[in-house]
């Protein structure tokens, strides 16, 4: 199976979620790619920067191990995330 990366368009939208809930959640950068490691999936703490700010894109595999991380559901990674910061956040 080929490595299925997120499309460039959406790639802003799900880093900028997953840097907020990762903060809501109080979990730092290498901590997450760390734990993300322990699912088998290739994350550097500077490829984990970059996808938060847009700059790279994040493989299906890396997005799968986040959510499971971060417990929350593939929807509040994808939705867009100005309405959500309106409403004060995820959760």
């Amino acid at each position: 199976m080929g490595k299925h990366k997120i499309k460039a368009d959406d790639a802003n939208t799900i880093g900028t979620n997953i840097r907020r809930i990762r903060l809501d959640e109080g979990i730092g950068q290498t901590e997450m790619a760390s734990r993300v490691q322990l699912f088998n999936v290739p994350l550097t703490r500077e490829s984990l920067v970059k996808i938060e700010g847009g700059r790279q894109h994040i493989s299906l595999e890396q997005l799968k191990a986040i959510r499971e991380i971060l417990g929350c559901s593939y929807d509040d990674l994808l939705e867009d995330p100005a309405p959500a910061e309106k409403k004060g956040g995820h959760k």
